[in-house]
């Protein structure tokens, strides 16, 4: 009887029916967690949309990029831009100042304790996240929220929307018409070293929260493709996928 010839598919070994199924990046099927609740959801896409809105209608006010033939006011639109940025503006301070109140009545998912590595478990955790990203670890980091690097640049971002709000209503306060409540907003210009300089403390704040932006999609997808989590999906649903289990909890 003859072998077969070494490198034909007769020279292979026989699997055995439960080796012969298709291999998958990451077999576990995981758990459906619920992570983010409404008032988080909703207050995160009045944010992001009130930053692009704002942004736009912003960078017209400093720098008009549409030019209408005719007296300005047959065409009005530095008048509806300011209008509205204005009403955005409001929607945008509402939402962030709901978020920040949310840190300390929501789940322990949208506590101020995700932002603040308080806990000897999320410091540790904070370093392991750390060294992955510098390239020092191999191992991925669990987080069921969010990891504690990603917790202090929010916390960070936050510090900036408290910024641009400030400076926009000291902004506000210069052309308040007499008896507008708005004018109080004015005791912030001598601590921002006055009109100007909050005009440019808030135009170069616009430009960091873009810049932010477009990390936090890029780094929000890349995340979902390397922990196959549902992150990017978890912003709609609320529902994160945890594959395996937390060497220790840092979330309870």
């Amino acid at each position: 009887m003859s072998t077969p010839a070494e490198g034909t598919l007769d020279a292979l070994p026989t699997a055995s029916p439960a080796t012969t199924a298709p291999l998958a990046v990451n077999p576990s099927p995981g758990v459906r967690e619920y992570i983010w609740q409404i008032p988080v959801r909703v207050t995160h896409w009045l944010i992001a949309l009130s930053i692009v809105t704002l942004s736009v209608t912003g960078f017209y006010i400093g720098h008009p990029f549409i030019t209408v033939p005719g007296e300005a006011r047959f065409a009005f639109v530095m008048g509806t831009m300011k209008a509205v940025h204005f009403y955005t503006a409001i929607v945008f301070t509402l939402s962030v100042l709901a978020r920040i109140v949310w840190m300390f009545r929501g789940n322990r998912f949208a506590s101020w304790r995700q932002f603040l590595p308080v806990s000897r478990c999320r410091q540790r955790l904070f370093v392991k996240t750390l060294r992955f990203y510098l390239f020092l670890d191999r191992e991925i980091p669990t987080a069921r929220g969010h990891n504690p690097l990603a917790g202090m640049a929010y916390s960070l971002v936050f510090g900036l929307y408290l910024l641009e709000i400030a400076t926009g209503l000291a902004l506000y306060s210069v052309n308040a018409h007499v008896g507008s409540w708005m004018g109080a907003f004015g005791f912030l210009l001598p601590w921002l070293g006055g009109a100007q300089s909050a005009r440019w403390i808030h135009h170069v704040v616009m430009w960091l929260l873009l810049g932010f932006a477009v990390h936090h999609v890029y780094s929000a997808w890349l995340v979902t493709i390397v922990e196959r989590n549902c992150t990017m999906d978890s912003i709609f649903s609320g529902y994160k996928v945890r594959r395996r289990p937390d060497p220790e909890d840092c979330d309870r």
